[in-house]
């Protein structure tokens, strides 16, 4: 190889590696300027939605599912033996006390009060003549015309005679009765059932099936249970003041309905380790009905300025509860609280929060000390 052909070779090398140089230079301080302004940058901010802690005077309540019972439940049974010849209601119509409810075939009975009657005036009027004959042989006796002998005898048939009267009397008045009998009215204002017998079928007096079942639901009962360690608040509770219970159905549309408890069983239950209760409610709108289940609160008392924040904002840890706390500079900041009770979708907070706090309610997983958030909408108070 000539001289020239090498300093060829040897200036296009040095092109070469100045061209190479170049490149890694330009590649290098194009990735550290990227590395700056990603550091600079930093993560993105969390979205998370927050509610503000709130102070207000909120019921202590105790929950628990009841069972309505009626005030009243009465049997109907016929008294007398007879055939239906009437059924006057409407199987499950409200009625009012004294109302008319079935009528037994009377004819029998009427014909057996006629015969009371005549039995009662035909003795009554031997009791009138045996005591005026009793009068006459007293007279005499005084006079000494009679012996003592037959005035003792004149005086026991007058007895006699008093009493075969009563006795008829007290026919008569039976007679009366059956007579009555015959039409069964409502004993209270209620709602009636099926009927169980009807026109045309004969019954017996005191026959194991009723005519019908009619219950009172005006006022009318609501049965519960409360865990055993509940009891010494509400006994405690209950001496102050009647405790107000708060009934409500599983229909949402459906109103509450108020009433006042009025029994604590006298045992508690070793089986369950519940205590029963029972409470009273007007029910003026036939709102509770006999053997319906409803939701039961026990008020106790209510507790002033209490801070309120929703339930789904507490979190549980290894130390304990704790919520994030959203400050002015928009960083979640964990805070350990201590939660006094939960109350429905509330939860009541005894220590670590303070009104007006900011809470976080959603996006807590994607949360650490410090994290930087951007709130998901405007903040809003527990409801």
């Amino acid at each position: 190889m000539t001289a020239a052909n090498r300093r060829y070779l040897i200036a296009g090398a040095v092109v070469v590696a100045l061209v190479a140089g170049g490149i890694a230079a330009y590649f290098s301080t194009d990735s550290g300027a990227r590395e700056g302004r990603k550091g600079a940058k930093g993560p993105p901010a969390v979205p998370v939605t927050v509610a503000l802690v709130a102070q207000e005077t909120v019921p202590i309540e105790l929950r628990a599912i009841g069972n309505v019972e009626a005030y009243s439940t009465v049997a109907l049974k016929a008294r007398v033996d007879g055939q239906i010849v009437e059924v006057n209601f409407r199987e499950g119509a409200p009625v009012k006390k004294g109302e008319i409810l079935f009528r037994i075939d009377p004819r029998p009975y009427e014909a057996a009060l006629r015969q009371a009657e005549a039995n009662a005036l035909r003795d009554v009027s031997a009791r009138n003549q045996a005591r005026s004959q009793d009068r006459r042989y007293q007279d005499l006796l005084e006079k000494n015309f009679v012996s003592k002998e037959a005035y003792a005898q004149i005086r026991t048939n007058a007895e006699t005679a008093e009493a075969v009267a009563k006795a008829s009397q007290a026919a008569l008045e039976n007679a009366r009765l059956n007579l009555e009998y015959c039409t069964i009215r409502s004993p209270l204002d209620g709602y009636v059932g099926k009927a169980l017998l009807q026109a045309g079928n004969l019954v017996k007096a005191n026959d194991v099936s009723p005519l019908v079942v009619i219950n009172q639901v005006r006022p009318i009962y609501v049965n519960f249970a409360l865990p055993e360690q509940n009891l010494p608040e509400v006994r405690r509770f209950q001496g102050l003041s009647k405790l107000a219970v708060e009934a409500l159905s599983s229909d949402p549309q459906q109103p509450s309905t108020q009433g006042q408890l009025i029994f604590i069983d006298n045992a508690v239950d070793p089986s369950t380790g519940t205590i029963r209760l029972r409470a009273q409610f007007g029910n003026a709108d036939a709102a509770l009905w006999p053997g319906q289940f409803v939701n039961v609160s026990v008020r106790l008392y209510e507790q002033a300025d209490a801070l309120i924040v929703p339930a789904q904002a507490v979190q549980t840890g290894p130390e304990g509860q704790y919520v994030y706390v959203v400050g002015d500079d928009l960083l979640a900041d964990l805070r350990r609280i201590k939660v006094q009770r939960i109350d429905g979708e509330r939860a009541i907070v005894a220590s670590g929060l303070a009104k007006g706090d900011r809470v976080v309610t959603r996006g807590q997983l994607r949360l650490g000390p410090k994290t930087k958030v951007q709130l998901a909408k405007p903040t809003s108070e527990p409801s």
